[in-house]
């Protein structure tokens, strides 16, 4: 029989592919949920199916309590304005409040002969109770966000088929008082849980700290012989390039069994990727658990999988079978990319590096929280973000210590888009105990002790090592976020669960540890996290592999009409005052003066599209900078952040309704696999190449235009540049001082092949003499000829600008819908904020599924010089 999930002794793995009907399925609907004050009977008598539920709420599971009273109308969007304040808060009303009995009605038989039945919980939040047609499942109360259950509910299956199953699901032991500090007062992370649910300097508290059936619930069958915990890991030795023949990879592969009968199973356990086949006779003892390893597999000529920007994402289905007397009592697919990552470290950056099959890749990431602060998870949500990261010329994603393990899903769309994935375990410098902190409750000698049950702790960690490891993209684990978890549970993990269960993968203590960024400057080891001068990314050395750092990134008007009241929506600099309170709510961090020197900000709407200039020559030059000193001051740099899961004023890429901004189109120019670009504050020109290839014969072209569109020509020179390599060509100072004296100037970096195409495209616009961008707030408007065709799935947006006029600087092209004139979101932009010089013209490519659901649709351009453009689609 198949199936997708995997359990043993109270563990389930991760599903990879879809569940098959009646292997496995999901109870993902029909739940009824009451607060435990209305529910005078005990669990035994409420799991019986005769029991009448009078008067229940629909639940929504996976879920929280949260977004079930949310889905009923009961509380208020928190996500909007400040409609959190009116939510009441779980340290203020009691533990009861949000304390819920779930209930479902599900049909399942009991199996014949051999056949077993068994129902899994991917994840509840914290504790719960459990009760099947009557009885108790779990002896004790289950606890711990993160670790998995699984129970053999085969006798307890109704005769009649109709069961009932009824969870009651109680808020973590220590809700923490969300009284403004990082984590709140830090008790928090008493619990083994998420610490960002009692607020953040990105977020505000999640009023019933997530408490609820938050992931996955499943019912699964099996023949005799239950397969789970597969583990394969793949060898492939030897530096490897993408192109070519390979020479073979070795598989080794072992599953834990489980022989949930009376009786001696005697059968063959095989594993088969690739066309190839191995496998081992395997006896099996009454009621036994073993584990086995099969033989070695070689794999001629594998497909190897790579990360984004330096190869293709090959995925092989393989899969893992227990067979007795001709029947296959169980099968576990699993997709696999064949990889081998190995860490080493530089000496001369004194800091970690990384290769995959024997290449070293320059980290270029970005650190994520979770995708949804509500734990509101689907899988086209998961596509689309980990895309965008795709999208922005990433290669790595950090998951911050604060709040999740991510989930399967998560780590599927990672291994589909190519993003390598660095996991941080559930501690913080904030609420561990790390620094003094006057907001927190206990002393840190104390909090240095969290969480308070230890043990729990372990074992969440070890199965979250079983649930991912199988993951291609799964890189790095780390023991938390600015700390190492305390001495006996740190030496658990290092000495005991990670060579025992994933001996592949590289573990940093901690975050910002010496062992993987030596710590020269003093300090915290990473950030900062606001604005800052395009200087400082270039010019000032920082961390050689800087784990956290970052800049700001307020949406547009149209982002922020989604979650700020229309009295609200006032340029924050230019309230009287001080910020406004929704702003500050929502986490603002300023843009100081940055603004100001495109001329002072007329209205809210001005406000937010000059926001998007500043954003993306931030992100730019952030990207650029680190990597014009790869190898030499830096093995890698990490974002904080590239997303939100939540409606904040900082630190993304795009919003939390998938709409990206101008920081992820500066991040993907800054980040081109192979750029020119030029340090704006010394005029020096840089080729850098992140890939495995030798470029010869590259023509860099470097073409200044004024502002109303006359070009000067400043070089046009033949270079070449190896891989993995920077290259210094020149400097072009003093070219572009007297060319921008007045007005300013733009400066249009291209790379062009042999066959004269454009291989790189970058393009930007430096400010007067007096440091302000004068020329800019007096250009002519641009008059370009727009139009947009559809080709298959996708839309071809061409602007093409006539010869004559000035340049169309900054054009935001947007999918919108026809009748709302509402963008359509989530869809894919192959580039965004676009600058065409006069007499060229350039195309933007739409993509994504939303395009073929979202009826009729035109497209929006508008830029600086360029008024708003409705153009319908051919």
């Amino acid at each position: 029989m198949v199936r997708k999930l995997l359990n043993v002794t109270g563990l389930l793995l991760a599903p990879f592919l879809q569940l098959m009907a009646q292997s496995q399925y999901e109870l993902n609907s029909g739940w009824e949920c009451a607060n435990v004050s209305d529910v005078t009977v005990k669990g035994e008598a409420l799991s019986t199916p005769a029991y009448g539920l009078k008067g229940w709420l629909p639940a929504t599971v996976p879920g929280t309590v949260l977004t079930t009273l949310l889905n009923n109308k009961l509380v208020p969007d928190p996500f909007y304005g400040m409609n959190n304040e009116r939510i009441p808060d779980i340290y203020t009303t009691g533990r009861d409040h949000y304390t819920y009995w779930f209930v479902k009605d599900f049909s399942e038989a009991t199996p014949a002969a051999d056949g077993q039945v068994w129902l899994h919980f991917r994840g509840v939040n914290d504790g719960c109770d459990i009760y099947l047609n009557g009885h108790r499942l779990n002896a004790t109360t289950h606890y711990g966000t993160y670790i998995r259950h699984s129970y053999n509910i085969t006798s307890f299956l109704a005769k009649d088929g109709k069961n009932r199953l009824a969870v009651i699901v109680h808020p973590p032991v220590n809700v923490g008082n969300p009284n403004g500090g990082q984590g709140g007062d830090g008790t928090i992370a008493k619990n083994v849980g998420p610490q960002y649910t009692a607020g953040w300097d990105w977020i505000q508290p999640m009023r019933d700290r997530n408490t609820g059936i938050w992931d996955k619930v499943t019912i699964e069958k099996t023949g005799a012989v239950n397969i789970s915990n597969p583990h394969v890991v793949t060898n492939v030795p030897g530096p490897r390039w993408p192109e070519g023949k390979q020479a073979p990879a070795t598989i080794k592969v072992s599953a834990e069994l489980d022989n949930a009968t009376a009786k001696t199973i005697a059968g063959t356990l095989r594993y088969t990727i690739g066309g190839v086949t191995v496998s081992s006779k395997v006896t099996l003892a009454p009621k036994a658990h073993t584990e086995v390893q099969l033989p070695d597999l070689e794999l001629k000529d594998p497909k190897l999988w790579w990360p984004a920007g330096y190869g293709p994402q090959n995925l092989y289905k393989s899969k893992v079978e227990f067979v007795e007397n001709a029947k296959v009592d169980d099968t576990e697919e699993i997709t696999v990319g064949v990889r081998e990552i190995r860490t080493f470290w530089n000496a001369h950056t004194r800091s970690r590096e990384l290769s995959v099959n024997g290449q070293n890749i320059f980290i270029k990431g970005g650190n994520w929280i979770t995708s949804d602060a509500m734990f509101r998870f689907t899988n086209e949500r998961y596509d689309a973000e980990v895309r965008f990261h795709r999208d922005m010329n990433l290669n790595l994603i950090r998951i911050w210590g604060g709040s999740l393990t991510e989930r399967p899903e998560f780590f599927q769309a990672c291994d589909k888009y190519g993003m390598l994935v660095f996991q941080d375990f559930w501690m913080s410098g904030d609420c561990n105990g790390r620094w003094v902190d006057p907001m927190k409750k206990e002393d840190q000698w104390t909090r240095r002790q969290y969480p308070d049950d230890h043990r729990l702790w372990i074992n969440s960690a070890a199965d979250q090592v079983k649930l991912l490891r199988n993951h291609a993209s799964l890189a790095f684990w780390c023991g938390g976020n600015e700390i190492t978890p305390p001495t006996d549970i740190f030496d658990v993990l290092a000495d005991s669960i990670m060579p025992k269960l994933d001996g592949t993968r590289y573990f940093f203590h901690y975050s910002n540890t010496d062992s993987m960024s030596y710590n020269m400057l003093g300090g915290n080891g990473d950030g900062p996290y606001n604005w800052q001068p395009l200087n400082v990314f270039w010019n000032e050395r920082t961390w050689p592999f800087n784990s956290e750092v970052g800049s700001v990134g307020v949406g547009d008007l149209e982002s922020l009409e989604r979650f700020i009241p229309k009295e609200n929506l006032v340029g924050p600099e230019n309230k009287p005052g001080g910020v406004d309170s929704v702003w500050d709510y929502h986490k603002y961090i300023p843009y100081f003066n940055s603004l100001d020197v495109y001329g002072k900000p007329k209205d809210i709407r001005d406000w937010t599209n000059k926001a998007q200039l500043v954003n993306y020559d931030q992100y730019r030059g952030l990207m650029e900078g680190f990597s014009s000193h790869m190898w030499d001051w830096y093995t890698g740099v990490i974002i904080w952040k590239t997303q939100n899961p939540w409606t904040a004023l900082r630190g993304q890429h795009y919003d939390y309704y998938l709409d990206p901004n101008a920081c992820l189109y500066g991040n993907r120019t800054g980040a081109t696999p192979v750029h020119g670009m030029i340090n704006p504050t010394d005029g020096t020109v840089f080729i850098v190449n992140n890939t495995f290839s030798y470029y010869h014969d590259i023509m860099l072209q470097l073409k200044a235009y004024d502002m109303k569109g006359h070009d000067t020509l400043i070089t046009q020179v033949f270079t070449e540049i190896g891989p993995s390599t920077v290259q210094k060509i020149m400097n072009v100072k003093a070219f572009l001082d007297k060319l921008g004296e007045k007005e300013g100037v733009f400066l249009a970096v291209r790379l062009i092949k042999a066959d004269k195409t454009v291989m790189d495209d970058n393009l930007y616009w430096f400010p007067d003499a007096k440091g302000n961008y004068s020329g800019l707030q007096n250009m002519q408007a641009a008059k370009p000829q727009i139009t947009a065709t559809k080709s298959g799935n996708d839309i071809q947006v061409k602007i093409s600008n006539p010869k004559g006029g000035p340049l169309a600087f900054f054009n935001r092209v947007s999918l919108v819908d026809a009748q709302t004139k509402k963008r359509i979101l989530p869809v894919f932009y192959n580039d965004n904020y676009v600058s065409v010089v006069p007499g060229e013209e350039k195309v933007v490519i739409i993509s994504g599924d939303a395009i073929g659901k979202s009826g009729k649709a035109q497209v929006t351009v508008s830029g600086w010089n360029l008024a708003e453009q409705i153009i319908e689609i051919k």
